[in-house]
């Protein structure tokens, strides 16, 4: 089967500074951790916050989706930590 990502909800973990949300490939489902880290930019002082973690997921949320499902291709775990490799450029510029 295709993972799919049919639920768009995605949620802010604190504690561990990341994104999580969900996949599904077929009745399997499919964790992804997403380091909010990735959306910062080098030297920034400013502390962002929830929501501008969820807005700048939600604006790159096709290519994050993509990145996942190649990520899901070549690992084929119930959890994947995605980081900057696996976006080949950084999302700072982006975000």
């Amino acid at each position: 089967m295709t993972l799919s990502f049919p639920n768009p909800t995605r949620a802010y973990d604190e504690t561990r500074g990341l994104i999580r949300f969900i996949g599904h490939d077929g009745l399997n489902q499919v964790l992804f951790l997403l380091p909010v880290a990735l959306f910062d930019r080098e030297g920034s002082t400013s502390r962002r916050k929830e929501r501008d973690y969820l807005l700048a997921f939600d604006r790159l949320r096709d290519r994050i989706l993509t990145t996942a499902r190649q990520a899901y291709q070549s690992r084929r775990r119930h959890t994947i930590e995605l980081d900057l490799s696996a976006f080949g450029s950084s999302l700072q510029s982006a975000a």
